[in-house]
């Protein structure tokens, strides 16, 4: 299971490969994210590529890279630096490029990993281009998904806010701008969390405790630590150094002035020259290449290394040195020859110069599991850099890493329903971000640009990196040609912000993208958007627009519509915002003309979103069967559509309203089915507290309390990551769980869980907790408690709960009021039954009540057989009890087997 989740396949991917249930799937990276304490699949698939390494021989450490080499001398400095990490939250290990921060960074956190219980990470910045980004590196590196609703820094900051870890962010010097403020943000945020951090110069944040990392140490004449090193160095590059060239070696260390990148070049030059020749050329290399007298600099001696190995190279793996130093992550050789500007018949040209170049250390191996990728150490590529605009090449170069990225960008985004792109999106992903930094600040190729940003966009949409697909998509419209696709890409990014529950988002970009517009009719259509957004998604904002803004938008739109259908029904859809349940007749003739209009369009979207406003009508009218048909609809509309930001947010939002409308039916089976479909929607894998709670609303009712016990963790962690915030739309599923708890007699369990509805929903609750409430209180033989609580008549019930809740409670009251002996209880059947007639559930509840009532026992197992085949279990075991005799013993059994308490 890890493996595949490993392969980033989706649940539904796994069980087709494994022939077992999504549901087993799903239980399965439930226990797997419990046990290895894992964020969320990201953090699973992490695991997963790090045992896969440890199999293969590999000896990484947990959730940091292995050192290729093994970590030679600093006693004094490992010992001081990792004191230091534990007694400060923030400690930068500052120094030149090549002294040997990053190697010391490793052997610290090695060290330091039992201090630090929930987790130790790596996070290499050398790939990260933009500052807006490095909350985004952290997050892969970690494992933590964009939660819903948030942005990748907030999302981050939720999911460490508890956590006694500690984080390597190395090599910051070129993004401090970006780590600066994103840390300062993250240690106040997070008290539990120390980061090291390596740079050559200090971040300037509060916390920070600078450790000044200086040259390897000189001392002694043959047994320094630069002199271990370069002898260790040597002996791996199979020419061991005889004890007698010990002085020898330790005067060619100070001559490097004990810099750990400018010795490692040296002994890879071992095997052509040896000791002796190295001792007799290096030190005239050294005086002519920096210009004679020693700078007080040390990164001088890297410098003057570097140039010394670049002059002994051939002049085709000079080039080929400087022109993949655009690449900011691991590249493979396919990839250095296109960037390279090398033909296809060059191939094993290629292959031979990298080769070469990694055997005088200029470039590491890295294995993956897409083949052997090679990568180039951050001062060497900056070096490379510095070359390749020496030579005049780079801006050619830069176009052609740009056509490379773009090229793979299109190639993933039309691989995208494999399960084998995502992996090969995520080794890419840098570059692609970065030949896109560059593209979008020259004019001559902004059309490339744009097209990279529309193709990352798409990308990581699909990769559930919803905040930066929102980010590209406005990059596009900022860089597209025409205003066409200025709105194109405004209309996508305002889809994604809905899929982000960005409200406020989505209201801002729809009225961009009108401005954008070049004819009335577009104009019209997004303004109209607009002004629905703040109805159809008003819990998604923070702050919503002023009063009367979406009532003026909706006019200037109705009055730029003419004849364009578009238009006419996006602004017959924005109408319906404004209704409520005082004019429901006016409310349900306007939703039906915008089912209409929506209809003539032939947009399906258009059609979901007004059969939304015609569910709402509904609901306000109490026509709960009419609620739950017209959502079914808009799924069945939805399901054989492309996925879309614009499809993934309809469809999420419709197969949420069916799962709660097939509830409010009696209709378990459906309940189950859309909540499972929610729950394996792609959009939602990081999000398992929303994903899973319309299933576990209809698994307690349908009595499957193993599936609920299940579930509850995923989603009670989920909401947890996220800083348990109020969640309104998740209290009904805890709701559902505390009611579980409550059947089984675990007092304390239904507390907990009702704490967290309060927290959840705190001003919300009459409907879902009344029904819950009763239907515990019920079991446990308390109907003069529940009666009390079922008080209020139906139509003193709002909105919201005659949507879902008006059958059961109505039904539940009048079984109450049977139990109680309330003189009113026969007319409550009655009455009751004109309300849920057609509801499988609701029916056998009142046949239960009027046998209670009448104290006939075949009536009674007449709607055990009525609840047996509404799929609800529980209520049916429960009727066998309430039947008495030898039934009683069966229906006892029942709820043992379902893991209930006995009433």
């Amino acid at each position: 299971m890890l493996t595949l989740v490993g392969e980033h396949l989706s649940n539904a991917e796994i069980g087709a490969q494994l022939y077992i249930s999504v549901r087993t799937v799903e239980t399965h990276v439930s226990s797997l994210l419990r046990k290895l304490g894992a964020a969320d699949r990201r953090g699973l698939a992490q695991l997963a590529a790090e045992w896969s390494r440890a199999a293969h021989g590999g000896v990484p450490a947990p959730s940091l890279p292995s050192p290729v080499t093994t970590f030679i001398g600093r006693t004094r400095e490992l010992a001081a630096l990792t004191a230091a990490v534990r007694e400060h939250r923030q400690v930068s290990a500052v120094g030149p490029g090549g002294v040997g921060k990053t190697r010391l960074a490793l052997a610290v956190a090695e060290a330091a990993a039992g201090d630090f219980g929930d987790g130790v990470w790596f996070v290499d910045l050398v790939p990260v281009t933009d500052p807006g980004m490095v909350g985004a590196a952290v997050a892969a590196a970690v494992g933590i998904g964009e939660q819903q609703g948030r942005g990748m820094d907030d999302s981050v900051v939720a999911a460490l806010a508890d956590r006694r870890a500690l984080l390597v962010l190395d090599n910051c010097e070129h993004v401090r701008d970006g780590v600066a403020p994103f840390l300062e943000r993250l240690l106040a945020a997070c008290p539990r969390l120390t980061v090291l951090a390596t740079s050559r110069a200090r971040l300037t944040v509060p916390f920070e405790r600078v450790h000044p990392v200086g040259p390897l140490s000189l001392d002694g004449e043959g047994d320094s630590d630069a002199v271990a090193l370069l002898l260790e160095r040597a002996s791996a590059v199979g020419w061991p150094v005889a004890p007698e060239q010990r002085v020898r070696a330790a005067a060619i260390c100070r001559g490097l002035d004990g810099v750990a990148l400018a010795i490692e070049l040296a002994a890879a030059r071992l095997p052509a020259l040896g000791l002796d020749g190295l001792a007799e050329v290096l030190p005239d290399q050294l005086r002519l290449l920096t210009g004679g007298a020693r700078a007080e600099d040390r990164h001088r001696s890297v410098r003057a290394m570097l140039d010394w190995s670049h002059a002994l190279l051939e002049p085709g793996d000079r080039a080929l040195l400087r022109r993949i130093a655009v690449f900011v992550s691991p590249f493979t050789v396919d990839a250095a020859r296109r960037v390279a500007g090398f033909a296809p018949s060059e191939t094993a040209m290629v292959v031979d110069a990298l080769a070469r170049l990694t055997e005088q250390s200029l470039l590491t191996l890295v294995p993956s599991p897409g083949g052997t990728r090679y990568r180039t150490l951050e001062t060497i590529r900056q070096y490379g850099s510095e070359r390749l605009a020496e030579s005049g090449e780079l801006d050619d170069v830069r176009a052609r890493h740009l056509a490379w990225s773009l090229t793979v960008a299109t190639g993933l985004a039309g691989a995208r329903p494999s399960g084998t792109w995502r992996g090969d999106f995520d080794a890419a992903a840098d570059d692609m971000r970065a030949a896109l930094g560059w593209a979008a600040e020259r004019p001559g190729h902004r059309g490339e640009a744009h097209d990279l940003a529309i193709a990352l966009a798409q990308l990581t949409f699909t990769r559930n990196l919803a905040g930066e697909s929102q980010q590209r998509y406005e990059q596009a419209a900022s860089l597209a040609g025409d205003p066409a696709a200025t709105r194109v890409a405004l209309r996508q990014a305002a889809a994604v912000a809905g899929c982000r529950q960005d409200g406020d988002g989505m209201y801002r970009l729809y009225r961009a993208a009108a401005e954008a517009a070049t004819n009335p009719g577009d104009t019209a259509r997004d303004l109209a958007t607009a002004a629905a957004v703040t109805y159809r998604f008003s819990g998604a904002f923070t702050q919503p627009p002023a009063s009367g803004e979406a009532a003026r938008l909706l006019d200037e739109a109705r009055g730029l519509a003419g004849d364009d259908p578009a238009a006419q029904a996006a602004v017959a859809l924005a109408a319906c915002g404004v209704l409520n349940e005082a004019v429901v007749p006016q409310a349900t003739a306007l939703a039906e003309e915008a089912v209409e209009l929506a209809t003539r369009t032939g947009d399906p979207l258009a059609l979901s979103a007004a059969l939304d406003a015609l569910t709402a009508v509904q609901a306000w009218a109490g026509d709960t069967f009419a609620t739950a048909a017209t959502t079914r609809k808009r799924v069945e509309l939805l399901a054989s559509l492309p996925v879309t930001p614009a499809s993934a947010h309809e469809r999420v939002n419709a197969l949420s309203e069916a799962a709660e409308t097939s509830v409010g039916v009696g209709d378990l089976h459906a309940a189950r089915r859309w909540g499972e479909q929610l729950r394996d929607l792609p959009l939602l894998a990081e999000r398992g507290d929303f994903a899973t709670s319309r299933l576990l609303v209809a698994d307690a009712l349908s009595g499957n309390v193993a599936d609920v016990l299940t579930g509850s963790g995923r989603f009670r962690d989920a909401w947890e990551r996220t800083g348990s915030l109020p969640a309104p739309d998740l209290a009904t599923a805890a709701a559902a769980v505390a009611m579980v708890h409550g059947l089984r007699g675990d007092d304390g369990a239904r507390a907990e869980w009702l704490s967290i509805v309060a927290a959840m929903a705190p001003e919300q609750g009459a409907g879902f907790s009344a029904v819950f409430d009763a239907i515990v209180r019920l079991h446990h033989g308390h109907a003069d408690l529940a009666l009390p609580g079922l008080r209020a008549e139906p139509g003193e019930m709002g909105e919201w709960a005659i949507w879902v809740w008006q059958h059961w409670y109505v039904a539940l009251r009048a079984e109450a009021s049977v139990l109680t002996g309330h003189p009113e209880a026969s007319d409550r059947i009655g009455a009751a039954r004109a309300i849920v007639a057609g509801n499988p559930v609701a029916e056998a509840l009142l046949d239960r009540a009027r046998a209670l009532l009448d104290g006939d026992r075949d009536g009674l197992l007449a709607a055990a057989a009525s609840f047996e085949a509404a799929g609800c279990g529980y209520q049916r075991a429960r009727t066998l009890v309430l039947a008495g005799g030898e039934h009683a013993a069966a229906g006892a059994d029942a709820l043992a087997e379902l893991g209930l308490a006995r009433p």
